[in-house]
C-alpha cells in the first residue's frame, strides 16, 4: 500500500480512501464489513459528509475500537456561524469520536458562498476555533468549480482541496499542480465520474498516475470493490500507451453531456428521478442492455416526457449541464 502526505497536514493517507457517499444505499451492517475489508487491506482515510443521510452514523458504528487505524474527514454545507456549530456537534456525535481529522466546507458552489463563509459571522471562524481546541486537525475545501477553487488555493486558508477529477473530466489538472506547489493535498472526488465509467481499475489507475493528487475517494458498498480498488495503490503507476488509448476513447464517448450521479438537481418539481433517468438511458445506448433498461425505464413513475421545462434542476446542478435538453433527448431515445 502506497501513502502520501495529504499537503501540509502531515497526515499519511493511503493513496486510494474510501468514499463515504455510496454507503446509504447498504445497511450499516453492510457499511462496517465493507469498511473495514478496506481497513484490512491497507486503506487508512475515509471521508464522509453531513449531507450524505446516515453515512456519518455508519462510518461512526464501523470505527468503534479501531478509532486509531483511520484519518476521518468530513464535510458541511454550513455557511454561517451557528450552521456550523449545530453542524460540527452532530458530526462529533455521529462519528462516535472526540477528533476530526480534517473538516471541510462542502460543495462551495459560488463567490458569494466562499466570501459569506470567510466574513465576521461565517462558518470558518467556528473551525478555526476547533483546531484552536484541537478537537478538529485540519480545515479543507470541496467545490466543483475551479474558479472558487483557484481563489481557495492562494488563501492560505486551506489545508486540502477536493475537485472532480477522471478519465472524462481532466479540467483540474493546473489547479492540482498549483496545489502541490503551495502543499496543499489535492483529494480526487467523483473518480467513476459519478457511475459513468465501468473499468474501476483503468479510472483509478489513470487517476494516480498523476502525481499531483494524493488520494482519491471512490465509494464501494462491496468487498469485491474493496479489493479491486486497494490493487491499485501498491506500486507506483505509470499508463502504458494502451492505458492511455483506452481512457482517451472513454472521453470522446462519454463528451462533456453527462451525468454523474451526484443527485444535486433533486428534487424535481415534477418528480422526476433526473438521475435514473439518464443511467436507464446510457445502459441502453452504450452497454447493450436495451431491453433492461426500457424494462426499468418505463416502471419509473414520472420520465422524460413529463418535463416541463422548468430548469429549476439546471440552477442547482454543480456541472452546469443543460438537463432539460438531455431529457429530451432521453424522450426520444424511448420513443415518449
Amino acid at each position: 500500500m502506497i501513502y502520501k502526505e495529504l499537503g501540509k497536514t502531515g497526515l499519511k493517507v493511503s493513496t486510494v480512501g474510501f468514499g463515504g457517499i455510496t454507503i446509504q444505499r447498504i445497511d450499516s451492517k453492510k457499511a462496517s464489513k465493507v469498511i473495514h475489508k478496506a481497513e484490512e487491506l491497507g486503506i487508512n482515510f475515509i471521508d464522509s459528509a453531513r449531507g450524505y443521510t446516515v453515512s456519518e452514523e455508519y462510518v461512526g458504528k464501523a470505527l468503534e475500537g479501531r478509532r486509531d487505524k483511520w484519518i476521518i474527514a468530513t464535510k458541511s454545507m454550513a455557511r454561517d456561524e451557528k450552521g456550523m456549530i449545530e453542524e460540527t456537534n452532530t458530526s462529533f456525535k455521529n462519528l462516535k469520536t472526540s477528533y476530526i481529522d480534517l473538516y471541510q466546507f462542502h460543495n462551495v458552489k459560488t463567490m458569494e458562498d466562499y466570501n459569506k463563509i470567510l466574513s465576521e459571522d461565517g462558518a470558518y471562524k467556528v473551525l478555526l476555533k476547533l483546531k484552536e481546541e484541537g478537537k478538529i486537525g485540519h480545515i479543507g475545501i470541496t467545490s466543483h468549480s475551479l474558479d472558487v477553487l483557484k481563489i481557495a488555493v492562494e488563501s492560505g486558508k486551506f489545508e486540502t482541496i477536493m475537485y472532480p477529477y477522471n478519465v472524462v473530466e481532466r479540467q483540474g489538472e493546473e489547479l492540482f499542480k498549483r496545489a502541490k506547489e503551495l502543499n496543499i493535498g489535492v483529494i480526487d472526488m467523483k473518480p467513476m465520474a459519478g457511475g459513468a465509467l465501468r473499468n474501476g481499475t483503468l479510472a483509478l489507475r489513470y487517476i494516480l498516475s498523476n502525481e499531483n493528487i494524493t488520494t482519491a475517494i471512490p465509494g464501494m458498498v462491496t468487498e469485491e470493490e474493496v479489493i479491486e480498488n486497494a490493487a491499485c495503490c501498491k506500486e507506483k503507476i505509470i499508463l502504458d500507451e494502451k492505458e492511455k488509448e483506452k481512457a482517451d476513447n472513454i472521453l470522446k464517448e462519454l463528451g462533456t453531456e453527462f451525468c454523474r450521479r451526484c443527485g444535486y438537481c433533486a428534487p424535481c418539481t415534477k418528480g422526476i428521478d433526473i438521475p435514473s433517468v439518464f443511467v436507464f438511458e446510457a445502459y441502453k445506448t452504450r452497454y447493450g442492455l436495451e431491453d433492461w433498461a426500457k424494462d426499468r425505464y418505463f416502471n419509473m413513475k414520472f420520465t422524460a416526457k413529463d418535463c416541463i421545462g422548468c430548469g429549476v434542476c439546471e440552477e442547482r446542478c454543480p456541472y452546469n449541464l443543460p438537463i432539460r435538453k438531455m431529457l429530451k433527448r432521453v424522450k426520444k431515445e424511448f420513443n415518449e
